[in-house]
């Protein structure tokens, strides 16, 4: 087989995965134009014949979308900023001082990713009610955010750091640096393609975040976007076309946001993979 012929057979393959992970974007985004009977005609139009553009500014309107969309903003850069501030120095640390019963901790820390927020939900309500975290319900879940992510958070920033030669560190403090100068002259500036990734990719994880939400923060006023979404679900009915017009409101903004960051996010993910 023939490198030409091989590498055309890997491009047909990768168009066929790509239009298979893309499709269900696309369906989302032509039921929001379809009418009632449109969504559920037999045989399905990959294309409305009458679209109904007018559903976006509808749902936006009734639904009052720019708040719901300023509160998951609110508690996306909250969660970011406390993550970004406590674990970069965290995983700096971690980098520079290394032997197996940190890369053990590490191990065993971020194990509890595995663990799904519906089943960490109840002891964390609990603990927040206790100590009258509930009364500032949208920081209780920038909080929780921070404690679930920031182990993730942690060991890719902790990469970006190891890949940073410390020789560049030791010739700062021959010249006179302090260990805190050299870190914010020489090895921040460095590592800062990976911390920025990092800390998209965690905004990404906080902006759609729905558990500790719908937990947490009973008020309305204050509740994020995905539990916004939850509020087209009726005992009886689903405006499905209605929630498919939110939802395409909702998530093309961190669509663009990813296609647009993409090279850099791979680039950051793999900072610290090779020497």
């Amino acid at each position: 087989m023939s490198d030409h012929f091989r590498n055309r057979l890997m491009f047909a393959v990768a168009l066929v995965l790509a239009a298979i992970y893309l499709f269900p974007l696309y369906w989302m985004y032509i039921t929001a134009l379809k009418t009632g009977s449109a969504m559920f005609a037999t045989p399905p139009k990959f294309w409305p014949s009458e679209p109904q553009w007018s559903i976006y500014s509808y749902v936006w309107e009734s639904r009052n979308m720019g708040r719901y969309l300023w509160n998951s903003l609110v508690i996306a850069i909250g969660a970011v900023s406390l993550i970004a501030v406590l674990g970069v120095g965290c995983a700096y640390v971690l980098a520079r001082y290394r032997n197996i019963w940190v890369d053990i901790g590490l191990f065993l820390i971020l194990m509890l990713q595995v663990l799904p927020a519906s089943l960490m939900i109840t002891p964390i309500f609990v603990g927040f009610s206790q100590v009258g975290l509930l009364d500032t319900p949208r920081f209780a879940v920038i909080l929780a955010i921070a404690a679930k992510s920031m182990p993730f958070f942690v060991v890719l920033v902790r990469a970006t750091f190891m890949n940073v030669p410390m020789e560049l560190e030791e010739a700062a403090l021959v010249d006179g640096n302090s260990r805190i100068g050299a870190f914010f002259n020489i090895v921040l500036p460095l590592a800062r393609n990976g911390i920025l990734v990092s800390a998209i990719l965690i905004f990404m994880q906080a902006f759609g975040e729905f558990v500790y939400s719908k937990s947490m923060i009973q008020a309305v006023e204050l509740q994020p976007a995905s539990v916004g979404l939850n509020t087209f679900m009726g005992p009886n009915t689903n405006e499905w076309n209605n929630i498919m017009a939110y939802a395409t409101i909702y998530v093309t903004p961190i669509l663009a946001a990813f296609v647009l960051l993409q090279r850099r996010i791979v680039s950051g993910l793999t900072s610290g993979a090779l020497k």
